[in-house]
C-alpha cells in the first residue's frame, strides 16, 4: 500500500519545510517537493492520501524509558504492554523501550524470556529493551556481553533503593569497563540511596509520613553527588553514560561541565519535571500528593529547578525527554503507602501525553520546533541505536509518521486518557496542539479520533550501539 501526505510542514532536527512524503508498504520511499512531476504523478496512483495542509508532518515519538507491567513496592504497574503501547500510540509515539527488571543473585539472562512473553503479539507499536542490572558479579557481566546479540544494548545501573536493586561503586565500575569494550551504553539512576535510608528512617521517626516527605527525604544533594559519582566513574572506565530521569538543576549542571569537556554523558528528563513540583503536587491535601511520588522526585519551584531544566534542554545539556512511564492506580496501589510515604509505589503516568507536553514547550517559547522533534524522536532512536530506522523521515526509514495540529486543542484528563490509570497527573491541563494522525511502519493506527491499531501489531526491534558518541 503506498500512501502520499501532502500539504504538510516536515519538521526535523535541522529545520521545517514544505515537503511532500510517500510512504511504500512499511517504508519512506521519497520526499519529494511539493508541485514536481513525480509529486503530481504520484498523486493520482498513491493508495490514499493524506491532506496534511496547515500541519506538522513529524517522525514518531520514540520513548526510551517505560515500566510496562514492572513488579516494583508490593505490586506491579497498572498498564501492560497492549494498554501502555495502545495509550502511547494515541499520543503520537510508536516506539517505546522497555525495562527487564533484574534482582540480586538471579540468572541475568532469565529476564528477556520473561519481557518477551509479556510484550509479543500484545504491542500496538514497535519496542526495544534495556536491561536493568542489579549486583553485578562475573556471571552478570557474562550476561551482558550476551545480550548485546539479542538486540539489548543499554544496561541500567542504580546507586539508589539498597536491597533491591542497588549497585555498589566497585559494582558499577565493572559493569561500566565491561560497557566499554562492547560499546554498550550504561545508563544510571544517580541518587545515593544509602543516604536516602537514613533521611527516610528519621523522617518516619518524627511522625513524618505524608507523600510530600519522599521529597524532602530525597533532597536535590543526593541527586547531584551521585550524579558526579556516576560520571567520574564512567571517566575511569572510558564508557558513554546515560543519566535517567534528572530533576535537580544541579546534578544537570555537573553533567554540563562533562559534556562541555567532551565527554560521552548524556541526560534524560521527563515532563513531570517540567510541569510538577514538590511545593504544588507532592504536597497536595490529603493523600492526594501520593500521585505524585516518583524517583527523582518532584523538586521545588521556588528552587527554580523546572526552568534551568527547561535552559538545559535548549543548551543540549539535557539530551532527551522520556517519560519514566510507570504507572500505579491511587485505589489499592499508591494507597499502599497511607501512613508511610516510603511504602508508596514509585510513578507517574505520562507515556500518552509526552509529546503533548513538549509541544506545549515550543508554544510556550522553552525551545524551539526542530529541538522538539530532536528531544522526543530523534536523539532517543540514535542514542539506542535505533537511527535512522526510527527518529527520522527519509528513505528507506520506517514509515513511523504523526501529523500533528498547532491549531488544534488537547485536554489531559482521566476522563478521556487511554492509560490504565485511575488519575491523571496532568488533569485539565489545556495543549495548544492535537495529534491527528498516526502511522506506524505504514499502517494508520490513530485518525481524526478514532483508533484503528491492534495488539500484535507492534514488533520488537534489536537494537545496535549509539551513533551520536564523540
Amino acid at each position: 500500500m503506498t500512501i502520499l501526505i501532502t500539504g504538510g510542514t516536515v519538521v526535523s532536527p535541522t529545520g521545517a519545510s514544505a515537503v511532500e512524503v510517500l510512504i511504500d508498504g512499511e517504508r519512506i520511499a521519497a520526499l519529494l517537493e511539493p508541485g514536481s512531476s513525480a509529486a503530481e504523478s504520484l498523486a493520482g496512483n498513491a493508495d490514499q492520501v493524506i491532506d496534511a495542509a496547515g500541519r506538522y508532518v513529524i517522525p514518531g515519538g520514540v520513548d526510551g524509558h517505560t515500566h510496562m507491567e514492572m513488579p516494583f513496592g508490593g505490586t506491579t504497574a497498572s498498564d501492560t504492554f497492549e494498554t501502555g503501547t495502545r495509550a502511547a500510540a494515541w499520543g503520537g509515539t510508536t516506539t517505546i523501550v522497555d525495562f527487564i527488571v533484574h534482582r540480586a543473585g538471579e540468572p541475568l539472562l532469565d529476564g528477556i524470556g520473561a519481557w518477551h512473553d509479556k510484550a509479543d503479539g500484545r504491542c500496538a507499536i514497535d519496542y526495544g529493551f534495556h536491561q536493568i542490572v542489579s549486583a553485578v558479579d562475573s556471571d552478570v557481566l557474562k550476561g551482558m556481553d550476551a545480550l548485546m546479540n539479542e538486540g539489548v544494548t543499554s544496561f541500567k545501573l542504580f546507586m539508589g533503593y539498597p536491597g533491591v536493586f542497588y549497585s555498589d561503586d566497585g559494582q558499577i565500575l565493572r559493569a561500566m569497563q565491561t560497557a566499554s569494550d562492547s560499546g554498550a551504553l550504561i545508563m544510571m539512576h544517580a541518587e545515593n540511596g544509602i543516604a536516602i535510608d537514613v533521611l527516610v528512617e528519621q523522617a518516619l521517626a518524627r511522625g513524618e509520613t505524608a507523600p510530600g516527605y519522599h521529597g524532602t527525604t530525597r533532597p536535590w544533594e543526593t541527586e547531584a553527588e551521585a550524579t558526579y559519582r556516576a560520571i567520574m566513574l564512567a571517566r575511569i572506565a572510558h564508557a558513554p553514560l546515560y543519566v535517567v530521569h534528572m530533576s535537580a538543576k544541579q546534578a544537570v549542571a555537573n553533567l554540563a561541565e562533562a559534556r562541555r569537556a567532551g565527554w560521552n554523558v548524556f541526560g534524560e528528563t521527563c515532563p513531570q519535571y517540567l510541569y510538577l513540583s514538590l511545593e504544588e503536587h507532592l504536597f497536595a491535601d490529603g493523600f492526594d500528593g501520593a500521585k505524585y511520588v516518583c524517583s527523582t522526585p518532584l523538586r521545588a519551584r521556588a528552587e527554580g529547578h523546572q526552568d534551568e531544566l527547561w535552559r538545559y534542554l535548549r543548551t543540549d545539556d539535557l539530551s532527551v525527554v522520556s517519560t519514566d512511564h510507570c504507572p500505579f492506580c491511587l485505589k489499592e496501589q499508591k494507597e499502599l503507602g497511607i501512613g508511610n510515604f516510603s511504602k508508596i509505589p514509585n510513578g507517574i503516568g505520562s507515556v500518552e501525553h509526552r509529546m503533548d507536553l513538549i509541544y506545549q514547550g515550543v508554544v510556550d517559547g522553552h525551545i524551539s520546533l526542530p529541538r522538539w522533534v530532536e528531544l522526543c524522536s530523534t536523539t532517543p532512536a540514535r542514542l539506542f541505536g535505533m537511527y535512522p530506522r526510527k527518529g527520522i523521515l527519509a528513505p528507506g526509514s520506517d514509515a513511523d509518521v504523526v501529523i500533528y495540529d498547532p491549531a488544534g486543542r488537547t485536554r489531559i484528563s482521566v476522563e478521556t486518557h487511554h492509560m490504565q490509570l485511575d488519575y491523571s497527573a496532568y488533569e485539565g491541563t489545556e495543549i495548544a496542539g492535537h495529534v491527528d494522525t498516526v502511522i506506524s511502519r505504514g499502517q494508520v493506527i490513530v485518525d481524526a479520533g478514532r483508533y484503528l491499531g491492534r495488539a500484535g501489531h507492534g514488533r520488537f526491534v534489536k537494537r545496535g550501539l549509539p551513533d551520536c558518541l564523540v
